[in-house]
């Protein structure tokens, strides 16, 4: 059974009818979450062009807050589903003092230090998306 179809992903800041955004509990990486496509779809091309259309818009839309609350040096954008073969993509702000940076958060940590970065709740984080993201849907 695939986790995504099974679980939230984590912590749900968003959802609509065909995709969520949740916040993945990583003390590591402030700000990592993910945008997840409800119905279990392995790969992009897979979806219709609307449907990528719509996908994309929130990944950026998501993008854009993190960018804005959080001010990370750099976000990365990543979708693989090696593991989990439903269709998610993980949206992560990255600082130049992060526990990995500048690898990928899935490699060994570089240091084992916070980084400094802006403190964002996860009520505030979930208010600005909703917001955002009911613009873009509406």
């Amino acid at each position: 059974m695939c986790e995504l179809c099974t679980t939230s992903g984590g912590i749900v800041l968003w959802e609509s009818p065909t995709c969520r955004v949740v916040r993945v509990d990583d003390q590591d990486h402030p700000g990592f979450c993910r945008v997840i496509w409800t119905a279990h779809v392995r790969e992009m091309t897979d979806l219709d062009p609307a449907q990528r259309l719509s996908l994309m818009n929130v990944v950026f839309t998501v993008e854009r807050v993190l960018r804005t609350l959080f001010s990370p040096d750099k976000i990365n954008l990543a979708s693989f589903g090696n593991v989990t073969p439903h269709i998610h993509w993980h949206i992560i702000p990255r600082w130049r003092d992060d526990s990995h940076f500048p690898e990928t958060i899935w490699g060994k940590p570089l240091r084992t230090n916070q980084p400094h970065c802006r403190e964002v709740d996860d009520e505030h984080l979930r208010h600005v998306l909703q917001a955002e993201l009911r613009a873009l849907t509406h």
